[in-house]
């Protein structure tokens, strides 16, 4: 699977004060990922982190060229991308959107069908699955056996009624 370079990471939902800094609704695993990133691209353009700071589920960022509200306001519910690039990973980590499309099979080889969507909930994430039919597997290594981002295949136990 070819994986895209830039990777939706969040939306300015507001302004926060009047020197310009937004509040970044994050989409990455938390603000403080997103805050590592060197730059960051709003609605396509690119504009360096000069600082952020998390509060609960959000990142106050400073932008650079954004100096007041009206600059910041003007930015208000653009999406967020950032370039692969600029972070590298943990060994055996991935993007989610890295196995969208992914073709889940079970500990035999049987092809169970593709993973369409991920669901992010409080307790773990759970991935649907479409083949034959629907199938909600839970993100846990009791039923996610190996996921080769790669090669685009992610490997289940699947238990009956799942």
């Amino acid at each position: 699977m070819e994986k895209q370079q830039y990777i939706e990471a969040g939306r300015i939902v507001n302004t926060h004060g009047v020197a310009g800094e937004v509040k970044i609704e994050v989409w990455l695993d938390s603000p403080a990922f997103l805050r590592r990133f060197p730059r960051i691209f709003v609605g396509g353009v690119e504009k360096k982190l000069l600082g952020g700071r998390v509060q609960k589920h959000f990142l106050i960022a400073k932008l650079e060229g954004v100096d007041d509200v009206s600059a910041a306001m003007a930015l208000k519910e653009k999406t967020i991308t950032v370039d692969r690039g600029d972070i590298r990973l943990p060994k055996g980590s991935f993007f989610l959107q890295d196995i969208l499309g992914a073709r889940v099979v079970d500990e035999q080889g049987n092809e169970i069908g593709t993973l369409t969507d991920v669901l992010e909930r409080p307790a773990q994430n759970i991935y649907v699955v479409q083949g034959e039919t629907e199938h909600l597997i839970p993100a846990v290594p009791e039923f996610i056996l190996k996921t080769d981002a790669d090669a685009g295949i992610v490997t289940v136990r699947l238990i009956e009624g799942m």
